[in-house]
């Protein structure tokens, strides 16, 4: 029981934990008026000398290479195919539109339309229509009692720092993000917030307003056909089961890579993380990042999947030759989102072939999730949430499912480190090697040579992270979200 000066204590720290988030709430209202800006928080951007096309900054020795004919040839492809996606929006439930959507989508949609296909998508408009009122409710909760609030003020400060929408610290993208988030915490109060959420609707605010970026970031989270609630929720459920369906893949397909990777320890967390987290943004370039988004909004999931093995497959040969965990981290984590070696077109095509090779092998879907990974209570249903939790009081021990959590990564390291050992004692390595090669033979795996004959016309654990062991990186990444 609580004695008297625990109960005044606690009081306190509920008052302050009022007034900070108010406080908050009220920058944000004013916007780049009447503020304290901080010239850490607001840096100066003379070094960026343009913008590319979606918005990003880019130095002058970091700017991307141009190619003058290239560009004006696929902006003429782009007009053209603007031209027979506008005829097909008009006709959107026809037999004739459902045929021809697939495939284009594969070939891409052109970057005017995309708010409005993805709108279509993720059934935006009667989403809208149907909770009239939800989102300023939702938004007036969120003032009222949202713990989640500081951190979400956080994540806001540094997402996309880069681009021209959200360079400016209280911008209008600034304080449309920072509401979004605030408002999504108390509609999915299961989830609340967590790390990954800002990105993923920092890009969704980039083609919507904020009312239409709330309900799309809620269909993302709460559609069969994407599901990301599993991945966010306490316990990062379904993050685990996208983790070993990797391994399987790669098992599967790629047994050298895999064996590669495990000798070295890169348990698959270590590179993947954002590849299912956030759906590949910040880990290749945005201009592919949107070629994935747009096929991710038809298919759903299993996108993510073959996108994974599709990477690791592109760069095989690259990645065998490397020699320590490091430099594969780092090649996986920042090398290819600034350069990925590949144009736009060519890895869509693998992307495909990827997706129908996996189909094939029966390996192109998660395992079904159990029950517990879906939402247990209806979303904009009100909870009231502990004092603890309102104090911003974190439990000093891991829930269970944090726990469960710990020791499945742990688990995973161990095995690859017995696995390894057991592989040094074996004295038949060449024979090994040689199946290996047969097995990739027979999953149709596609070299750097052969993906460079495909184009049809169609882009960090630190040093000192990486001198660890896996599972003291994997621990740490993952406690960075808990």
């Amino acid at each position: 029981m609580m004695n008297d000066e625990d109960t005044v204590d606690k009081r306190i720290l509920l008052e302050r934990a009022n007034a900070e988030r108010e406080a908050i709430f009220q920058r944000y209202d004013r916007g780049r008026k009447n503020v304290d800006i901080d010239s850490w928080d607001d840096p100066v951007f003379e070094i960026y000398s343009q913008a590319d096309r979606y918005g990003f900054l880019h130095p002058e020795k970091e700017r991307p290479d141009r190619d003058d004919l290239e560009m004006a040839r696929r902006k003429q492809i782009e007009v053209e195919r603007t031209k027979k996606w506008l005829k097909m929006r008009k006709n959107w439930t026809s037999a004739e539109t459902k045929e021809r959507l697939q495939r284009r989508v594969m070939k891409g949609i052109p970057d005017r339309l995309r708010a409005d296909i993805w709108k279509k998508f993720l059934n935006i408009e009667e989403a809208v229509k149907d909770n009239a009122g939800v989102y300023d409710k939702m938004l007036k909760f969120a003032r009222q009692y949202s713990p989640d609030i500081r951190q979400i003020d956080f994540d806001v400060n540094r997402q996309f720092r880069n681009h021209i929408n959200y360079r400016e610290r209280y911008s209008v993208k600034q304080q449309s993000l920072f509401r979004v988030l605030a408002a999504y915490s108390m509609y999915n109060m299961e989830v609340g917030y967590c790390q990954g959420m800002s990105t993923v609707a920092g890009v969704l605010l980039m083609y919507f307003d904020e009312e239409d970026t709330f309900w799309a970031l809620n269909a993302l989270l709460s559609n069969e056909r994407y599901a990301m609630h599993g991945l966010y929720v306490e316990g990062f459920p379904k993050l685990m089961r996208f983790l070993q369906h990797h391994d399987k893949i790669l098992t599967k397909c790629m047994p050298k890579v895999k064996k590669h990777l495990d000798k070295h320890g890169v348990d698959s967390v270590l590179y993947s993380l954002k590849w299912f987290f956030v759906i590949f943004i910040e880990r290749i370039p945005f201009s592919l990042c949107l070629r994935v988004w747009d096929i991710y909004m038809l298919f759903g999931e299993r996108v993510l999947t073959a996108m994974a093995y599709t990477i690791l497959k592109i760069h095989k040969v690259k990645l065998l030759r490397m020699k320590d965990m490091d430099q594969i981290t780092e090649f996986l984590q920042t090398t290819l989102y600034k350069a990925f070696g590949h144009d736009d077109d060519t890895v869509i095509k693998t992307l495909q072939l990827a997706m129908y090779e996996l189909k094939k092998l029966n390996l192109d879907k998660l395992p079904p999730a159990p029950v517990s990974e879906g939402p247990k209570f209806p979303f904009g249903q009100f909870i009231e949430p502990t004092l603890e939790t309102k104090i911003g009081h974190r439990n000093e021990k891991f829930t269970e499912k944090e726990t469960e959590l710990k020791e499945t990564v742990l688990y995973r390291s161990e095995s690859k480190n017995d696995q390894d050992e057991e592989e040094e004692e074996e004295e038949d390595g060449e024979r090994e090697n040689e199946e290996d090669e047969r097995t990739e033979r027979d999953c149709d795996d596609i070299t750097e040579d052969t993906i460079s004959n495909l184009h049809t016309g169609m882009s960090s654990c630190s040093s000192s992270l990486a001198s660890r062991p896996t599972s003291t990186v994997a621990l740490q990444l993952l406690e960075s979200h808990l």
